[in-house]
Formats: C-alpha cells, structure tokens, sequence
C-alpha cells in the first residue's frame, strides 16, 4: 500500500493510469460490459462500484482540459425507459474533483463499443446501475 492513494486503486490500475499519455482513453465499465471481447488491455476491479472508483481514479488522473468534453457518457438506447440517476452522481464527483461542471458527451451505443476497442483499456467494475459506462479522457499535469 502507498500512502495518499486508495485502496480501490489496485497495482495493475495504477501502473496503466501512469502508462497512459495525454489524450488517451480509458473505459471504466460496468458489470454488464463486454470488457473482454471490447478491451485490448482489461483490467478487473470486480466487486468495485463505480462511484467511488470514478472518485479514486480522479485524485490521480486529469481529465484533457482542451477538449469540450472529456468524459464521454453511452446514451440510453431510443426507447429504453430506464433512468440514470447514476449519471448525476458521476457528475457531482468530477465536478468536486476537477471543477469541470458539464464534462459529458453523450455516445451512441455501438459507437461507444467501437471507441471502447481503440482505448487504452478497459476497467470492469462490479457496478450493477445501467447506463454506467464511462469513457475518460486523459489530459496533462500542468
């Protein structure tokens, strides 16, 4: 363990969030996911909820200051009733952490998959809430 660095952060995870340079992208998925199949480097963070991943990752990670939108949300299917409450929780996260109040796009469903593929990897978490995947894009230390 390090000091100053949670525990949800596992070694695997750290080692690919320092690995990764601006502009690069990272998955953090949840359980129902096609990480694997998707992913060209998956790491597991079973059982971890999104929330407070999201938050852990954010004490390290910068989100790319020169691009509008630097988290990229899947879009709810057209038709599907479900709601996303979780989306706000997301939101109130990223914005405490890094300030950024409207950080979201909005991605189509397989255009989502289809970034997932060209990200650095894939984080699949243990998150049960649909709708909770979330793309981050890396920026720099300044």
């Amino acid at each position: 363990m390090l000091k100053g660095i949670s525990p949800l952060i596992s070694p695997e995870l750290i080692k690919v969030l320092m690995e990764m340079g601006h502009g690069d992208e990272i998955v953090l998925a949840d359980g129902n996911f096609p990480g694997a199949s998707h992913g060209k480097l998956l790491v597991r963070c079973d059982g971890q909820p999104m929330p407070e991943l999201l938050g852990a990752i954010l004490d390290l990670f910068p989100l790319d200051p020169y691009v509008e939108r630097p988290v990229s949300l899947m879009a709810v299917v057209p038709g599907d009733p479900v709601e996303t409450p979780i989306w706000n929780t997301y939101k109130e996260i990223i914005a405490n952490k890094t300030g950024n109040e409207e950080p979201f796009e909005h991605v189509e469903r397989f255009q989502f998959y289809e970034r997932a593929k060209q990200a650095y990897a894939v984080v699949m978490t243990g998150e049960k809430a649909l709708y909770a995947n979330l793309i981050l894009k890396k920026g720099v230390i300044s």
